[in-house]
């Protein structure tokens, strides 16, 4: 991972079908997230890719939920036969800074998910709300036939 800026993505960057959730934030949240995900993948004939997408989807909306006052945690997902991105956005502030500064050092016990999610998919950024929503941010990933390396 380079210190960049975030990465911006389209709201639908595979072509594909799109599903969304919205929960409350609240301690549950990051459990509703993981189920939706696996049962989605299930659904839609992906059940190699439903471990990472539990991990990585649980480890984004854990972190809305516990760094964000967010009211709504969002999770979308756009799925096509060869791969899924899911989306999760938060009302918790606009993006500062760079993505390195998000890693953790190493004798950091949090913040290492963002590198677990750089490990786990093939590719992975984050977007802003634009104009009509400041506060909005949101962190992308995609898993399937994009060439991941583990």
């Amino acid at each position: 991972m380079t210190a960049a800026t975030p990465t911006p993505v389209p709201r639908n960057p595979i072509s594909g079908e799109v599903y969304r959730l919205i929960l409350p934030n609240t301690a549950g949240a990051p459990r509703l997230a993981r189920d939706f995900a696996a049962s989605l993948l299930v659904l839609n004939r992906h059940a190699g890719l439903v471990d990472d997408a539990r991990i990585c989807v649980t480890e984004l909306v854990t972190n809305a939920h516990r760094h964000t006052r967010t009211p709504l945690i969002r999770v979308e997902a756009a799925v096509n036969r060869r791969q899924v991105t899911f989306t999760v956005t938060d009302e918790g502030g606009p993006l500062t800074g760079t993505l390195a500064a998000l890693r953790a050092g190493p004798e950091q016990e949090h913040g290492r998910g963002l590198a677990l999610i750089e490990s786990l998919a093939s590719a992975w950024g984050t977007e802003a709300g634009g104009p009509q929503h400041p506060g909005r941010k949101g962190v992308w990933f995609t898993l399937g036939d994009q060439g991941r390396s583990r």
